[in-house]
């Protein structure tokens, strides 16, 4: 949860480097509204760690300085929560100074009053807020003289310089599960982050949003499926979503351990074993 009660994110980095770990990912809210308006999406109070999250990143830079290969994500960004051109310089310039190690996993979130205190789009058309705001990204990514004019975003030409490292900027995966979300996840994202939990039968579902990406006239083997695992106890899951030919898994802390860092190393030692078996 990236929460001063976690691991430093240069200590943990290096622990996970050191392990054979590809990547580190964190999530962000950068405050949650007093309102209970909007009931926490698993039912009961929330915890408490969100209210304590750190800006990922920052943290996320301080991992890159500990380590050479591990690379970054976000898991997730509320991309639509920032001023665009600040953000977008902001992770450019984590891409470079990282050496080009950046992945955005980013979402639409699901805190309402969260979302209206940062964004004056309407919540009920965030999907259609948070293309226009990827797509404009990538053209400030990438273009000398950048402009957009879409529905909800729009600018004249500007020059956001320096550009990220890697061309065109980093992979763009959307966490969404929902049939809106999964549709806007093949036909404009980078890669679909779902949480396997709420798959319900993941190999099935899995196909379906390959045929959706197909349906949007894109290539499956084009768009990365990045993993969310909760159920941390069955390591043998790893080896299953592998040959479902899914590219990558990301290891959740379960709520029970969230603020517990005691139980982080046995918990990455756990999962270090399996990592030799996955690359056969």
């Amino acid at each position: 949860m990236n929460t001063p009660s976690d691991p430093h994110p240069a200590d943990l980095a290096c622990l996970l480097e050191e392990r054979g770990f590809e990547s580190l990912w964190y999530g962000e809210h950068s405050h949650i509204p007093c309102s209970r308006a909007t009931p926490y999406p698993p039912g009961g109070d929330m915890p408490d760690p969100y209210k304590n999250m750190m800006d990922p990143y920052l943290s996320l830079m301080t991992a890159a300085n500990a380590t050479t290969t591990l690379k970054l994500g976000t898991g997730i960004a509320l991309l639509m929560e920032r001023d665009i051109f600040a953000q977008a310089k902001t992770i450019a310039t984590l891409d470079r100074l990282s050496g080009g190690r950046v992945i955005v996993g980013t979402g639409v979130g699901w805190n309402q009053e969260e979302y209206e205190n940062a964004n004056t789009h309407p919540f009920n058309k965030r999907y259609a807020v948070l293309r226009e705001t990827v797509e404009a990204t990538r053209i400030l990514w990438s273009q000398p003289e950048a402009g957009y004019k879409g529905k909800y975003i729009a600018f004249d030409p500007v020059w956001a310089n320096p550009k990220p490292l890697q061309q065109g900027g980093p992979k763009v995966f959307l966490g969404a599960m929902g049939p809106l979300g999964r549709k806007h996840a093949a036909s404009w994202a980078d890669g679909w982050y779902p949480v396997d939990v709420a798959m319900g039968d993941v190999a099935k579902t899995v196909e379906s949003f390959r045929e959706e990406v197909k349906q949007a006239g894109r290539d499956p083997a084009d768009i990365d499926i990045n993993i969310q695992i909760m159920d941390t106890g069955n390591l043998d899951k790893l080896k299953e979503y592998r040959d479902m030919g899914i590219e990558r898994a990301t290891i959740g802390v379960s709520m029970d351990l969230w603020d517990k860092p005691e139980a982080m190393l046995p918990m990455i030692d756990e999962y270090a074993k399996v990592i030799p078996e996955l690359a056969r």
